[in-house]
């Protein structure tokens, strides 16, 4: 049975600020996406993609530097490293003027967040253990995932009365207030005796010590395999209501209104998930996924896209499914990495990420007349994922028998 565990409300809200500039990092950016790309000479809009998915890339190597270092020397410096990182990595954005260099800074802005994204994750797993833990990553990740409803909005109201630039001075200004208040309040929670002293061998022994948890790999690959497929309408979203479907100015209350859909799954994770279990609601909501995306792609298998209402209105049950899967996720694969939570979360994200944006970027590529090959790419990845919990659920019964 679980020892009682205490809800800090500022914890959780400092959390979820940490992840919450990741968010706005990159969905602020997506009204603009089009006036960035047109400023440095790019040709093929399908190149623009890249101003999105780069960030990832960025996000999923850096966690590899940051979580075995925030296990020999603290979260709390690592969280500050990251951030001058992200500073500098910002100046180059802002003041680039070609496409590469962009790209470059972009990726650099990823490095430098994945330290607070992934840390936040080690620091509650540090504090939180079981279903309550992912209660916790719930409401984070409720609020994380609750940032695009007003990120496009603002981004767009930035060009429109500032330029695009105006954005990443956005960004930094929420950034340092985040720090600020995190240097504040937010004490150690790795303590001196539980930390590991620091050499080449740690990230060695670490990942090795990762792989050992066979259930730790599959959700990992599960994660990947779910942020990949999502990670696409993250990059083409854009493309697709103001391209074609000549929605540009309702571009932004239609990606806020699917952001509720997402928000109000995680938040009825943080409700449920001590009660039911969050492996059993990750294996249903698994199931849900993969069954609405096949829907989709029976119905409209022609190609032709179906009116905006019948699309947001699948896009809205398949981001439900989402926000039920991504806390959980990341918490079924944390629950035994108690003792490597830094390195844990960072080979964990490392992995997803990795997987997630040569997914993104391939399936990308098609979604340029049709939505119809997004959801060919939720259901194929979809029935990945339940495969995955198939097999673990094979394997558990052979364990008890």
């Amino acid at each position: 049975m679980q020892k009682p565990q205490e809800l800090k409300y500022e914890f959780v809200a400092l959390m979820a600020s940490l992840m919450a500039l990741v968010a706005l990092s990159i969905d602020a950016l997506l009204p603009a996406i089009p006036e960035i790309g047109k400023h440095l000479g790019v040709e093929s809009t399908t190149n623009n993609q890249l101003l999105i998915t780069m960030i990832f890339l960025g996000l999923g190597s850096g966690q590899l530097i940051f979580g075995p270092l925030s296990d020999s020397f603290g979260r709390k410096p690592i969280v500050y490293i990251g951030f001058v990182v992200f500073i500098g990595a910002t100046i180059i954005c802002t003041t680039t003027k070609s496409f590469e260099m962009m790209i470059l800074g972009r990726i650099l802005q990823g490095i430098g967040l994945s330290s607070p994204r992934s840390l936040a994750l080690s620091m509650i797993r540090d504090s939180f253990e079981g279903d309550y833990m992912a209660k916790i990553i719930s409401i984070v990740v409720m609020f994380f995932i609750l940032v695009p409803i007003i990120a496009p909005t603002l981004g767009q109201l930035l060009i429109t009365y500032f330029s695009w630039k105006s954005i990443f001075y956005c960004n930094l200004i929420f950034g340092v207030s985040i720090m600020i208040w995190f240097w504040k309040r937010q004490p150690e929670t790795l303590p001196e005796e539980k930390r590991v002293k620091f050499s080449l061998q740690l990230f060695v022994n670490g990942t090795v010590s990762f792989f050992k948890y066979k259930e730790a790999v599959a959700f990992t690959i599960v994660s990947g395999f779910i942020t990949g497929s999502f990670m696409v309408y993250l990059s083409t979203a854009q493309q697709i209501f103001q391209e074609q479907y000549n929605l540009a100015e309702m571009f932004p209350y239609i990606f806020a209104s699917l952001a509720i859909s997402v928000g109000l799954a995680t938040y009825l994770n943080s409700v449920f998930v001590v009660k039911y279990g969050m492996w059993r609601i990750a294996y249903i909501s698994t199931i849900a996924y993969a069954l609405i995306s096949l829907m989709y792609v029976v119905l409209f298998f022609s190609g032709n896209n179906p009116h905006i209402i019948v699309l947001i209105s699948f896009f809205a049950m398949q981001f439900f499914a989402v926000g039920f899967l991504f806390g959980n996720l990341r918490a079924l694969a944390m629950q035994p990495l108690g003792h490597i939570a830094g390195i844990g979360a960072a080979i964990n994200g490392f992995i997803s990420t990795v997987m997630a944006v040569p997914i993104a970027n391939y399936i990308g590529g098609f979604v340029t007349h049709s939505v119809l090959p997004l959801f060919i790419g939720f259901s194929i990845f979809g029935i990945l994922s339940l495969l995955v919990f198939l097999i673990l659920k094979q394997n558990i019964k052979r364990t008890r028998a």
